[in-house]
């Protein structure tokens, strides 16, 4: 009998990877690339995001300099905290991690910002940064979702939230 891409028997009832699939993940490498692929432009964009906000973590000045300093290295911390559970969740599904800035501003929808803007300016930047990180964990927690892959996508939603908690704070530094 087979069921989807998994092979059992009546004298085997559990199921068999069939030699297209990972031994262990129950998935075949398309799936797999398919993965590995968001997860790359999410690892990417979390770095380039990191890097933009160390730049003006360091680099902020004027009458918000302190509120800002203290908000963005809350930012800065969550960012690369994320970033090594993705690449080893690309190590799991066992392709090669994103390791380089190079390959970071190739795959990421983020753009460096190597100037240093007015505050107000650095805050809609980060703002417009979190609305594609928050729609790229959407769609990796969609395409995760689709080949059943749980344990993307249980990481990738403990993403969600804290990004939309910066966001909501940061959104009141411009109201």
């Amino acid at each position: 009998m087979q069921i989807g891409t998994i092979v059992a028997t009546e004298k085997n009832p559990k199921t068999v990877p069939t030699s297209s699939q990972h031994p262990t993940l129950h998935c075949t490498r398309m799936e797999r690339k398919r993965t590995t692929e968001a997860l790359d432009e999410l690892l990417a964009d979390h770095e380039v995001h990191y890097q933009k906000l160390r730049n003006y973590h360091w680099n902020v000045q004027g009458a918000e300099f302190l509120r800002l300093h203290v908000e963005l290295e809350m930012h800065c911390q969550e960012a690369q905290l994320n970033a090594d559970p993705i690449a080893a969740r690309v190590r799991v599904l066992d392709e090669r991690s994103l390791s380089t800035y190079a390959e970071f501003l190739k795959h990421s929808a983020l753009k460096e910002d190597p100037t240093v803007p007015e505050a107000k300016k650095m805050v809609q930047n980060i703002l417009a940064d979190e609305v594609v990180l928050l729609d790229l964990c959407s769609h990796t927690v969609d395409s995760a979702a689709e080949l059943h892959d749980r344990g993307t996508g249980t990481m990738v939603k403990g993403f969600i939230t804290p990004i939309q908690k910066h966001h909501r704070m940061l959104n009141s530094f411009n109201a």
